[in-house]
């Protein structure tokens, strides 16, 4: 018997690049025949009118365009008519704040702009694998959250007797954060690990974010500095992070893991290994399987994993992974997540 023949994946490029619109119809058609691109678009309004009679399963979104921005469009796009978005980025400072906040409106993911004509390959490579995980994502646009009513730190080095939470994610991984994070006490006894499939400078400005939110303290990590109670730690992109036996952050540029770095499998065996059933892993929305690894070695150190809900996420497929593989103690929506990790670090 034949196997099933996939639908295509129909694709609308919205660039006010002529260069970019031909580039990326050109490479995407030569190495991913399953994507169709249905039409281009030359900035929003040109996208919006054409959105209704091209029905497409997912656009990529150039943010800076004349007339009609890319966070203008997506609004538009996400109020009248929502799919999966991906935005295209430049990779400065600027940029990463414009992508957060537009996966913060309900993008789905984002690439960023070759900056030489050699990294086009690597590009349209990355894309195309985008456009294969937000054809089967989940739209899901974030609520606004109010600033946090913040009391005075108790920040302090960890202590012997208190656990570690580590938070895996990639695919819709901001919006899982801001879930969660906005929703922790900041009398939690735990320090805070996010290990978030995403390259510098975006992870630094995830940290800004998601620090102006959240009721505890949020920032990029950096090399040696120590584990603290009270605090939230992100790694920075392009550095794997592990820890030492007395809670020290070891940043390092070894190979990818799993195609990225940071990688949770590092992270997590670092923490089994030191602080092992002290460990909370927490694996939630995307693409892939990282943390899985890490998830076994937790759970045969004594520590417990917690994974996301295929109802809530993006994309089920790290948490899938996680529990395919019987790595799960935990299994709840992203809506019950903080909840449930507060009750495991408070409890006996």
């Amino acid at each position: 018997m034949m196997p099933p023949v996939c639908p295509p994946i129909r694709v609308l490029i919205v660039d006010d690049s002529a260069f970019a619109r031909h580039t990326f119809c050109k490479y995407l058609q030569e190495i991913a025949p399953e994507i169709r691109i249905i039409g281009t678009a030359w900035n929003g309004q040109d996208a919006l009118q054409q959105i209704p009679a091209l029905a497409p399963d997912v656009i990529t979104l150039d943010m800076n365009m004349p007339q009609m921005d890319g966070l203008m469009t997506l609004r538009e796009i996400m109020r009248t008519c929502p799919r999966p978005v991906i935005m295209v980025s430049a990779l400065t400072r600027e940029g990463a704040q414009e992508t957060l906040e537009a996966l913060n409106l309900g993008a789905v993911d984002f690439v960023t702009k070759p900056t030489t004509s050699s990294q086009l390959p690597q590009v349209v490579q990355e894309l195309a694998e985008k456009i294969r995980a937000a054809a089967r994502a989940r739209v899901m646009p974030i609520a606004f959250v109010p600033p946090p009513t913040r009391q005075p730190a108790h920040i302090h080095r960890l202590r012997p007797q208190e656990k570690v939470v580590v938070i895996g994610a990639s695919t819709g991984g901001p919006r899982a954060l801001t879930a969660i994070l906005t929703a922790l006490p900041q009398d939690l006894p735990a320090a805070v690990v996010v290990v978030q499939h995403m390259p510098s400078p975006f992870t630094r400005s995830l940290a800004e974010r998601l620090d102006s939110i959240s009721a505890l303290s949020v920032q990029e990590a950096v090399h040696d500095m120590y584990l603290e109670t009270g605090q939230v730690l992100v790694a920075p992109g392009g550095n794997h992070l592990e820890v030492t036996a007395t809670g020290k952050i070891q940043l390092k540029q070894s190979p990818a893991v799993n195609g990225v770095r940071p990688a949770v499998d590092v992270t997590l065996a670092s923490m089994a290994t030191h602080f092992g059933k002290r460990t909370l892993g927490v694996i939630v929305t995307g693409m892939g399987r990282d943390g899985t690894y890490g998830a076994q070695l937790i759970r045969q150190a004594g520590g417990l994993i917690l994974a996301e809900h295929a109802s809530t996420c993006v994309v089920w497929g790290m948490p899938r992974s996680v529990v395919e593989a019987e790595a799960a103690d935990y299994i709840v929506p992203l809506q019950e997540i903080a909840g449930m990790i507060t009750r495991i670090i408070k409890g006996p």
